[in-house]
């Protein structure tokens, strides 16, 4: 029986991971001609090649790409291994690298990311931007996990899992001067002024799409790419806002805005995209269970 050679699958990752032989052998305090040679022995000993050059530059080949995927986790395995048998080092942390989709409310990002910090001592480090940058940083094992209001549809250059936290309706929260419109809700949406979020967002579309159902033409009186941007401007009056319901109670403590109606027609739903087919990381695992159990209750 053939045996896989794991310090030269550790090489193979970490140059992977660094980009070049150069940087591996920093990382690795090996020479590159070492590193280059150990390598070679893991392609032979597969039968395929990982790497192809293109100019200065280092690339996975497909099946690279594939041995990549099963490296990450393997050494993701080995280093929660050592975590759970033989605990942190004194003063080190346990570190999350989550990327949060820029259409994702705050106030959700907020109650999603709680019970990871909850779990232990963890040093998070967040990141918010489009749904497809995160996602090529998650290919690129920059992040550990993406929290999105959609699942991933992008072609990145490795496979991605959705896994889905939870769903529930969305509310419509308004200032005092337009809290009149609970009364005949949702006809009374017909004319008012609505802040929405953009035109790309799920919770846009599924909107746009009730509105159409129920017969009713809001005002537009403001597009936003943030949520937290759209939320302020709701406080002061500017127009009617729709946020998931799962944090109803929040937004009409922290904004002093009021309901004017609910619907469980419109979906907003929330993934955790990894790379992963079973989630491992102990913080994101702590993230799903809260959120499937308590914040959603699916």
């Amino acid at each position: 029986m053939s045996w896989l050679n794991y310090h030269h699958l550790l090489y193979f990752w970490t140059v992977a991971r660094a980009g070049s032989l150069a940087k591996a052998g920093e990382e690795l305090h090996l020479a590159q001609p070492t590193i280059s040679s150990q390598i070679k022995l893991l392609e032979e000993s597969l039968g395929h090649k990982l790497f192809e050059r293109q100019g200065r530059k280092l690339v996975l080949t497909d099946v690279g790409r594939t041995v990549m995927r099963y490296a990450d986790e393997i050494f993701r395995l080995g280093n929660e291994l050592k975590n759970v048998v033989g605990g942190l080092p004194p003063g080190q942390q346990l570190r999350l690298h989550v990327g949060v989709a820029d259409v994702l409310p705050k106030v959700v990002a907020e109650r999603l990311l709680q019970p990871a910090l909850d779990a232990g001592p963890l040093r998070l480090v967040c990141r918010e931007g489009p749904l497809p940058q995160l996602l090529s940083a998650l290919a690129l094992h920059e992040l550990d996990v993406v929290l999105a209001d959609a699942p991933s549809h992008e072609p990145v250059s490795v496979r991605t899992f959705n896994h889905l936290l939870g769903k529930c309706g969305v509310s419509f929260f308004a200032a005092a001067p337009h809290a009149y419109l609970r009364k005949d809700f949702p006809r009374s949406l017909d004319g008012a002024p609505m802040l929405l979020s953009s035109e790309t967002s799920s919770i846009r579309q599924a909107l746009d799409r009730w509105f159409e159902t129920q017969g009713v033409h809001p005002s537009v009186a403001g597009d936003f790419d943030d949520s937290a941007l759209l939320m302020a401007f709701g406080q002061r009056g500017l127009g009617v806002f729709a946020m998931p319901s799962a944090i109803e109670s929040e937004i009409v403590r922290q904004f002093d805005v009021s309901v004017v109606g609910r619907t469980q027609e419109v979906e907003s739903c929330f993934y955790a995209i990894t790379v992963e087919r079973k989630l491992r990381h102990p913080a994101v695992v702590a993230i799903a269970e809260a959120a499937r159990s308590s914040l959603f209750g699916t």
